[in-house]
């Protein structure tokens, strides 16, 4: 499918997970863009005049440029919200904070230990663990009564450290957040994310996506 010339332009990496959740807005939203793939470690001049952190997902639009995933996500939700994802309590605000604050610090520093040599990956691993457990302790089917932004907020960072070793974490007693990052890789909306975008090329088009 073509895109439309006026369709905003999003600068993306397919596994990343702040990527991730922001497609995932942008599909329920059913907000047009023209989704550019790139690759983190050959990152396009045209993306770098693009974004001021110079890392994905970058959204540009008519009215400016959007450099945060949450940020974009809210952007698709205001123009459409069809599964009602932002209506949740406050408290779903507090756990993407814990998430995207002292879990996604600790995940990075035992995903990447040799990154961070000087780190205790096993402190770290504790920390990680300490929230996971929190977060099974309040899961059912989801967060709270049905799907809502938290839980799409978050289950990308949760599926990025499942699968640092995915047989340790289905074998520990979290059967709450393990069925529910079971149903999310399963689902339909997810599926719908994860294609193999074509990466792209200077003078190229994007992908219309979603």
């Amino acid at each position: 499918m073509s895109v439309p010339a006026t369709s905003p332009i999003l600068w993306s990496f397919r596994r990343c997970p702040y990527a991730i959740r922001a497609r995932l807005a942008i599909q329920s939203s059913g907000a047009q863009v023209e989704l550019r793939e790139i690759l983190l470690r050959e990152k396009p001049a045209a993306f770098l005049a693009a974004s001021p952190s110079a890392t994905v997902p970058c959204l540009v639009t008519d009215q400016g440029v959007i450099d945060e995933s949450l940020d974009i996500m809210a952007w698709a939700l205001a123009q459409n919200d069809p599964e009602g994802w932002l209506d949740m309590p406050q408290e779903g605000a507090d756990w993407i904070a814990r998430c995207d604050g002292p879990f996604k610090h600790a995940l990075d520093r035992v995903k990447y230990a040799s990154r961070y040599p000087d780190q205790d990956r096993d402190a770290h691993l504790a920390t990680a663990c300490a929230f996971l457990g929190d977060l099974n302790a309040q899961l059912d089917d989801w967060l709270f009564a049905r799907p809502t932004l938290a839980d799409m907020a978050m289950l990308p960072f949760i599926r990025q450290f499942a699968h640092i070793d995915k047989p340790w974490f289905d074998a520990q007693p979290w059967p709450h957040l393990q069925g529910w990052l079971g149903r999310f890789l399963a689902s339909a909306s997810f599926a719908a994310v994860m294609p193999k975008f074509p990466r792209w090329q200077e003078g190229q088009a994007g992908v219309s996506f979603p």
